[in-house]
């Protein structure tokens, strides 16, 4: 990290690395959006002006303040408006709606609550009131999609100094029970952040990209990269291929990803005209929050002639480990990347025993970028020694590299052996036949549970079987008791609307 990106990595609070960036690069762009630019100064003084709107409306520090917005700059500007008032913020996905948002808003008794109106033909004000009408304590329900409160800065109280102090509730998917809400502080953020533009050898010459919901915890965690280094990111309210190219295109976007799927999607824009660059001035795809197969990463540097670097976080650590592009080519196509100075990963037993390197084990963490715990819940996330249990399952390496093999829940248990879902799924993805591919474990009688792969096939190809199947695996080289039973081929495999995870809970539910 540069000096100046180290010295700005120190500040205390969100607001103080804004107003510390703004005062060193004021006229440089930080977001763009379509023909629309906000530069650092303007981001600090618009800012200022939001907050001042906002304490007119009685937001006070503390205040907490749910918001349910799309990805725009007005959204940024509300959120960091937030920020220099000393707001607990409760940021929603967009897409979410009256269970998940009703239980944040009653779990977190947001006092204020922003909405866009009708977006994307889904009115959320009327969500909004119809929520509040059965809460006990109802929350203020304000509309800020174009139009933000405005006032005079002169109105506000002092910023906050204490950058520690828990001023994020972020909301965890919530796939088979309630969401749970993940207590953050401005310095977890930064700390997360820092790290990741470190990881990255991201430059003031750089274009960032956001194609993921602001609401997400990469929002702030790519802010900060943008704040500490003074370069701008573009953002897209809709991300969808081939549309999106055009973003890219003209704003001349150096580094875009997201997740697995974002990497499928762009290979799959290469592949329409494998002689020109889909985006010229792209160099690194980059990303995280779902596992990575290695021929995804062998077929972009290939087809792509570009850079691929890949992560592991989660909400509870945006930041956990990071490939670099000094990396060599087996540890980027085979792990997680390495965590940062100050991220202890622990490989530990069923009863929290360290295990030796390259032995499987669950993934458990300590560091500043962990979060403070649960919302009502706090301590139940940390062991005896303050590390975060995250039910991952995978090993380190000597070098440091992590490598995840699957979640816990995610393991099969075929006859008293353990089967990784995901040691299946990478070589699936080397076959010419398959798309996508998720392997979900399903009840049987008389195994326990049976190894069922679920597969999207590229458009065109010859319908699969299951004996086909079996016999490449077994050329693969994949243990005969780790072979599918049953095979299920998909039009598409159900995603979240956040960074596409794929959703093996509703393939259990649909195959069970």
């Amino acid at each position: 990290m540069n000096e100046t990106a180290h010295a700005l990595g120190a500040s205390a609070t969100f607001w103080e690395l804004i107003e510390r960036r703004a005062a060193l690069t004021p006229d440089r762009p930080v977001l763009i959006q379509d023909d629309h630019t906000l530069t650092f100064g303007e981001l600090r003084d618009r800012c200022e002006r939001v907050a001042a709107g906002l304490y007119g409306l009685g937001v006070r520090p503390g205040s907490v303040v749910a918001w349910q917005l799309p990805t725009r700059l007005e959204t940024a500007l509300l959120s960091f408006a937030l920020t220099r008032l000393g707001a607990v913020q409760s940021p929603v996905i967009p897409f979410y709606r009256d269970r998940e948002v009703g239980f944040a808003l009653r779990e977190s008794k947001a006092a204020f609550f922003a909405v866009p109106g009708t977006w994307r033909g889904f009115d959320h004000t009327a969500m909004a009131h119809r929520i509040a009408a059965d809460l006990e304590q109802p929350p203020q329900v304000l509309e800020a999609y174009e139009e933000l409160p405005d006032g005079d800065p002169a109105v506000l109280p002092p910023p906050p100094a204490d950058g520690t102090a828990v001023r994020w509730i972020y909301w965890t998917s919530g796939t088979t029970s309630d969401p749970k809400g993940v207590l953050h502080t401005d310095r977890s953020l930064i700390a997360g952040g820092s790290c990741l533009a470190h990881a990255l050898h991201l430059s003031a010459d750089d274009i960032g990209s956001m194609a993921f919901p602001f609401a997400h915890i990469a929002g702030p965690d790519y802010t900060v990269m943008l704040l500490l280094y003074g370069f701008p990111a573009v953002l897209f309210e809709q991300f969808a291929m081939p549309g999106a190219l055009d973003g890219y295109r003209r704003h001349g976007v150096t580094v875009a990803g997201g997740s697995t799927a974002f990497y499928s999607m762009f290979l799959t824009e290469q592949r329409k005209d494998p002689t020109r660059k889909v985006v010229p001035t792209l160099r690194l795809l980059a990303g995280g929050g779902a596992p990575k197969p290695p021929e995804i990463y062998h077929a972009v540097v290939r087809e792509m002639g570009i850079q691929l670097t890949h992560g592991y976080g989660m909400t509870e650590v945006p930041m956990i480990t990071m490939g670099a592009p000094d990396d060599t080519v087996e540890h980027l196509a085979e792990t997680e990347g390495r965590p940062p100075e100050g991220m202890e990963i622990r490989i530990t037993d069923e009863d929290g025993k360290p295990r030796p390197y390259g032995t499987d084990g669950e993934v458990r963490l300590r560091g500043e970028a962990v979060c403070q715990g649960y919302l009502n819940a706090a301590r139940d996330a940390f062991d005896a020694d303050g590390f975060l249990v995250t039910g991952d399952v995978g090993h380190l390496l000597e070098s440091g590299h992590l490598v995840l093999t699957g979640r816990l829940k995610d393991i099969i248990i075929r006859k008293g052996e353990n089967i990784s879902a995901k040691e299946i799924e990478d070589l699936l993805h080397r076959h010419p036949g398959v798309a996508d591919a998720a392997v979900i474990g399903l009840p049987d009688e008389e195994r326990g549970e049976r190894v069922c792969a679920v597969v999207e096939q590229p458009a065109g190809a010859r319908a699969l079987t299951l004996a086909e199947l079996a016999g490449y695996l077994r050329t693969e080289g994949l243990a005969v008791h780790k072979l599918p039973e049953q095979l299920e081929v998909v039009d598409a495999l159900p995603r979240n609307e956040t960074l596409r995870k794929v959703l093996k809970y509703r393939l259990r539910e649909q195959f069970s």
